[in-house]
């Protein structure tokens, strides 16, 4: 797996390097438009990706028209919203107009709503009614994941007018693993699995071997829920209902496997404090002021650390030392609360954490805190009694060592349920709250009980 990726990267720079060499020897842009046609639509949308601004724009114009919908479903949000603002009404109502629901919603959404509005009037009676439906539901719901383009039949129907009814269709959907039962009022009542259509005798109703058990997913069920269903149960589609219990639509693995990467996105990016969808060619304009804020923010917190350590002043002035030692105190809690961090945060992504266990995992890392912080006590004060030749400062060092890493211990496992409680998401916040944190207690504990000794 790993040498499939790395092979896809290393042939998205051997376009991006000759469509680079093209442009720069000032190339024909036939030949430019042949070679970047000649692509898939996800090959494309990483040179879009991977190209500076100028050569996007450029590049973008040479896209054939009747791709471009299949394109712009692999680009990221931002980038997608910056292609958009170069486009008229019918022109982004001719790409979004044959994509599917889910797929268009997600491309309209990048847009401010008076000109979804008008993209919508442009469109086809049949298209606009469907993207409509995705549109009403919030992005980040099942609602908002799902495609309305179904296949449904009734209990009463033999699997022979079944499979008929089957070629009557050009095509079916892709991903379509099952068909979904229904009565007259489209009220889901269970699922036909392909297998069993076609292997079954075409006599039997539909009624005798359709699935009664199987789940449907509320329309208002958060994406990450609708993750998790599915790796839970290995599934390759999934009805969607109503308050009503009506199918509206269905999700698929294509759909699910886009929500876990942006779950992931999101994570790492957050950890750094930056937007999910950073275009890593993102205009200074726009990428300066979004790190400034979270630079400001660890500014104040650093204030805050730095203010705790001039309360000792009078005590580092007296020990240099322990200007030398702080350092190691601070980071040691830091490394430890990261630690717990990344456990708690990815458990409860995953929903694998929730009130019922979360006092055992405190426990847990309390004592892990705990067992961590006497081992390195024990290596951190043989190394200073060694270095300065003082038993008292090995002590301090030792104590404040186990003080800061149970503290990153219980910091870490509470501190994200406690921010998503109030509303702040954990993966956002809780790294630059922890830090602060294992910086203060450990900069009070170690200076705290040098003052105790050396006042």
């Amino acid at each position: 797996m790993q040498n499939f990726i790395e092979e896809k990267i290393d042939k998205t720079q051997e376009h991006l390097s000759k469509l680079s060499d093209i442009l720069e020897n000032n190339g024909e842009m036939r030949s430019i438009k042949r070679m970047l046609n000649g692509l898939k639509p996800i090959e494309i949308s990483q040179l879009l990706e991977s190209s500076p601004p100028p050569s996007r724009k450029v590049l973008w114009t040479m896209v054939e028209e009747d791709i471009r919908g299949a394109v712009l479903q692999e680009i990221p949000d931002e980038l997608t919203g910056q292609i958009l603002k170069t486009m008229n009404t019918q022109q982004v109502a001719d790409i979004t107009n044959d994509l599917d629901a889910d797929d268009a919603a997600d491309i309209l959404q990048q847009l401010p709503n008076r000109i979804i509005q008008e993209v919508l009037q442009a469109m086809s009676e049949q298209s606009r009614s469907r993207v409509e439906t995705v549109l009403s539901y919030e992005e980040d719901t099942a609602g908002g994941l799902m495609n309305t383009d179904i296949i449904t039949i009734r209990p009463p129907f033999t699997l022979d007018v079944v499979i008929r009814y089957l070629r009557r269709h050009d095509e079916i959907p892709p991903s379509t693993d099952q068909l979904f039962v229904v009565n007259q009022d489209d009220v889901f009542l269970g699922t036909l699995s392909m297998n069993k259509l076609l292997t079954s005798d075409p006599n039997i109703s539909v009624r005798e071997i359709m699935r009664t058990d199987t789940e449907a997913l509320p329309v208002n069920m958060k994406d990450n829920e609708v993750a998790q269903l599915f790796e839970q149960n290995d599934w390759v589609s999934a009805a969607v209902i109503n308050e009503q219990q009506q199918i509206v639509g269905r999700i698929t693995i294509d759909d699910v496997v886009d929500v876990i990467i942006e779950e992931a996105d999101h994570s790492l990016m957050s950890l750094a404090g930056l937007d999910d969808d950073e275009d890593t060619f993102a205009p200074l304009i726009r990428t300066t002021p979004r790190r400034a804020i979270w630079l400001g923010v660890n500014l104040l917190t650093a204030i805050l650390a730095s203010s705790v350590i001039n309360l000792f002043q009078g005590t580092i002035d007296k020990v240099v030392a322990l200007a030398v030692l702080m350092p190691i105190v601070a980071s040691m809690g830091g490394i430890a609360g990261s630690q717990t961090l990344a456990i708690v945060i990815r458990g409860t992504a995953l929903g694998k954490i929730g009130p019922s266990n979360q006092h055992w995992l405190l426990s847990r890392e309390i004592l892990s805190g705990l067992f961590n912080g006497i081992l390195w006590a024990v290596v951190l004060g043989s190394i200073t009694s060694w270095w300065f030749d003082d038993i008292y400062m090995a002590m301090i060092i030792g104590v404040a060592t186990v003080i800061n890493l149970v503290t990153a211990a219980v910091g870490g496992t509470l501190l994200p349920p406690f921010l998503k409680k109030m509303g702040i998401d954990p993966a956002l916040a809780a790294g630059v709250a922890l830090t602060t944190l294992t910086d203060v207690v450990g900069f009070m504990a170690f200076l705290g009980l040098a003052t105790l000794f050396y006042a």
